[in-house]
């Protein structure tokens, strides 16, 4: 185990130099626009999660010397995931499952198959059975007003998992990654491959982003943008198709299918006779219907396409050359974090956050914990996610 963590430390310490600690501040991370949808990302349908003894390690190591032990017979922590329809929620979901458990407490963990009234119910019931907690990665960040009201009358805490809740003032904390910093990493991607600063260009970009549903969809994209912005208005990087707002470019639900029937229509439409340098995709379900369209219908020079979640079938691609990065946020990470929040509010201790000015959902700005992404490549994949033992290499094959 110590040289599976030492490897994963020295793994991390490699891409650090890229990003800013984990507990930025609104200080180093930018808000989205004011008009840019709220939230993230998802990734393609489950296959096989990673190796369940490093997610221990991994949990182990998060809380040793800081999470004191929690009296935690009798208390139950209601877990709300979306669907089971793609890879990283269900590691969210076992992860955070098998943490809490391992703390002690009882765990009523629902997934929602992406209907928002499945989801409002499940939570309405978790209310109703007596939970003391509630940790709720929401379908729509907007939908489950009526819950969040039931919660706050119960007086239960409610921390929002990786998609923050809007309109309401019964969340009480919010937990996710640094959500900006995550498009920061992809704009800066692009920008040191192409050489943006010395490279004479022009060269071709498109963008595909998320669902404009969920509240981080505006961060990938505009934290991306904003470091790529200045090379556009230069006219070194040109949009061919002209869709250069988020609007124009968001995947309702970050459905593959939809990325790759839109990609086809730019690819037909626009690049016929030219090539495509990049296409920023903000997560690995768009990054796969763009390779997707790409490998149907496109006749030119492979371009750089990006992504995020470091999904198998992406990770397999990013091998094969189908991909050339995506951005690494580790759920086991991000369940150890909530684990120690929810240890935090059931014994009234101070919660660890380390954003307070971010992540205003409409009615109050949410206490947040930011962790940090990192990415991987063809170059470093064994390092960030075989060495660290999120994946095998048996299921990379």
């Amino acid at each position: 185990m110590k040289k599976k963590l030492l490897s994963a430390i020295l793994s991390m310490t490699m891409v650090a130099a890229l990003l800013a600690g984990c507990g930025s501040t609104a200080a180093d991370t930018a808000a989205p626009a004011a008009d840019a949808p709220a939230a993230e990302e998802a990734a393609p349908a489950a296959e096989e999660a990673p190796a369940a003894d490093a997610a221990e390690d991994t949990a182990a190591a998060a809380d040793s010397g800081e999470q004191s032990a929690a009296p935690a017979e009798g208390l139950k922590v209601g877990v709300s995931m979306p669907t089971k329809d793609l890879q990283r929620w269900n590691q969210d979901g076992a992860n955070m499952e098998s943490q809490l458990k391992d703390a002690g407490y009882e765990v009523d963990l629902q997934y929602a198959n992406n209907d928002v009234q499945t989801q409002l119910s499940q939570v309405e019931n978790m209310i109703s059975s007596g939970c003391n907690v509630l940790v709720i990665a929401a379908i729509e960040g907007s939908s489950l007003g009526e819950a969040l009201d039931m919660a706050k009358e119960a007086a239960i805490p409610v921390i929002a998992y990786d998609r923050l809740l809007m309109d309401s003032d019964a969340v009480s904390y919010y937990a996710t990654f640094d959500n900006y910093m995550v498009g920061t990493v992809q704009g800066t991607y692009v920008k040191d491959t192409l050489d943006l600063d010395n490279a004479k260009g022009p060269f071709n970009i498109e963008f595909t982003a998320g669902d404009p549903g969920d509240n981080n969809a505006g961060y990938f994209f505009n934290g991306a943008y904003d470091v790529l912005k200045p090379y556009i208005d230069e006219g070194k990087l040109v949009i061919q198709s002209g869709k250069s707002t988020f609007n124009d470019v968001a995947t309702p639900e970050w459905k593959t299918e939809t990325a790759q029937s839109e990609a086809e229509n730019r690819i037909s439409s626009f690049y016929t006779d030219k090539d495509i340098d990049v296409w920023l995709c903000s997560n690995d379900s768009t990054a796969l219907g763009v390779e997707n369209a790409l490998a149907a219908n496109y006749k030119g020079k492979y371009p750089i396409v990006t992504g995020q979640d470091c999904d198998i079938e992406n990770t397999k691609n990013m091998i094969a050359g189908k991909q050339s990065m995506s951005v690494f946020k580790d759920t086991r990470t991000l369940a150890s974090q909530v684990v120690k929040m929810v240890g935090q509010i059931l014994k009234d201790e101070t919660v660890d956050v380390n954003d307070t000015e971010t992540y205003n959902n409409n009615v109050i700005t949410v206490p947040s914990y930011l962790c940090e992404p990192v990415f991987a490549d063809a170059n470093n994949y064994k390092e960030i996610l075989i060495d660290s033992g999120y994946y095998t290499e048996d299921q990379l094959k």
